[in-house]
């Protein structure tokens, strides 16, 4: 059996494009040939996936600073130069913007980065946008005043946002929900309901992603504290069971998250994180058949799509090839 493999979110920027191996670099360029050199650094990004063998592809976020602030700094109601100071996901200090009135979608933020990603490839693609939660822990809200209340706007515009992302021909929009792993009686009490509300009326295919975070330090050091087992996926996995997503994106490789949690998916398919990004050791394509079988144990094979563990954008070029190598070459060598 042929499993569909991808990766989860972004991937390093040529260092002629952007800082290397950084979260929200600056861009070295700036007006027309800034917008040409993100289009060559999608035409990497896609080559360097179809030559890994993955099945489906992205853009590897070339176009963006982070993946959350690009999207609200698209938006009107936001000021991404006078911008704040503020602790996100509960664990480290990031300068974001703010929220000073109504936030309103002027047009597409993503949409233009898609039909040029859809004109360069014959795979499959996906793009990601960050989830409702994620966006309102991701800025200083100096207007709403409520966390629930401004997700649940920010869902309404990336409805609008995933629409226009449908018809430039996207096979798979993933909402990018670390904040999922966090707030956890939030996800229960409006999160998943908000993250209904921006996938209404889809038909493309959805996936959800809840990751422990990037391989950088403050993630590290936040996974040191959570013990022997991650069980954050216990609360929101039924939950999940029971909404529209098609798909949920999740963590596996290098973690403590007990594979038992899969079996409260229901018939979700699973982006199975089979590749561990907070580490400079390189999977061997053996020991990602092995972990795709374990997974195999509780998903059906039919519905796992073998995937990185989170974004690559903090590590260098060559190491982020090489463990999409591993990936393309580990599923192709489970058999099923």
């Amino acid at each position: 059996m042929t499993l569909t493999s991808t990766i989860a979110g972004s991937l390093p920027k040529p260092a002629w494009l952007s800082t290397s191996e950084k979260l929200w670099a600056g861009w070295l360029h700036e007006g027309e040939t800034l917008d040409q050199a993100k289009k060559d650094a999608m035409r990497l990004a896609v080559a360097d996936q179809e030559r890994a063998g993955l099945a489906i592809v992205s853009d590897g976020e070339q176009t963006r600073q982070h993946f959350v602030t690009t999207f609200i700094e698209g938006l009107d109601g936001v000021d991404a130069v006078d911008r704040a100071t503020v602790t996100i996901r509960r664990r480290y200090e990031a300068s974001v913007p703010r929220v000073v009135g109504e936030v309103s979608r002027p047009g597409g933020v993503f949409t233009e980065d898609a039909r040029f990603l859809r004109s360069i490839t014959d795979h499959p693609i996906k793009v990601q946008l960050p989830g409702p939660m994620t966006m309102a822990d991701t800025l200083k809200d100096d207007h709403y005043g409520d966390m629930e209340t401004l997700a649940r706007v920010f869902a309404g515009i990336l409805n609008a946002e995933a629409r226009d992302l449908e018809e430039a021909g996207v096979d798979l929009i993933q909402f990018d929900e670390p904040a999922f792993n966090v707030f956890l009686d939030e996800v229960a009490a409006w999160g998943v309901e908000a993250l209904e509300t921006a996938v209404d009326g889809l038909e493309t295919e959805t996936a959800v992603h809840i990751c422990y975070g990037y391989g950088v330090k403050a993630n590290i050091d936040w996974k040191n504290t959570l013990g022997p087992e991650w069980r954050q996926y216990e609360a929101t996995f039924p939950l999940l069971a029971d909404s529209s997503i098609g798909q949920v994106s999740l963590e596996i490789a290098g973690s403590h998250v007990p594979l038992e949690v899969l079996d409260l998916l229901g018939d979700k398919s699973v982006q199975a994180g089979v590749i561990d990004v907070a580490t400079d050791r390189v999977e061997t394509a053996d020991e990602v058949a092995a972990l795709i079988e374990v997974v195999a144990g509780h998903i059906p094979p039919q519905r796992i799509y073998p995937s990185t563990n989170c974004g690559m954008v903090p590590l260098s070029r060559a190491l982020a090839m090489a463990k999409m190598r591993a990936l393309g070459e580990g599923t192709r060598l489970y058999t099923g």
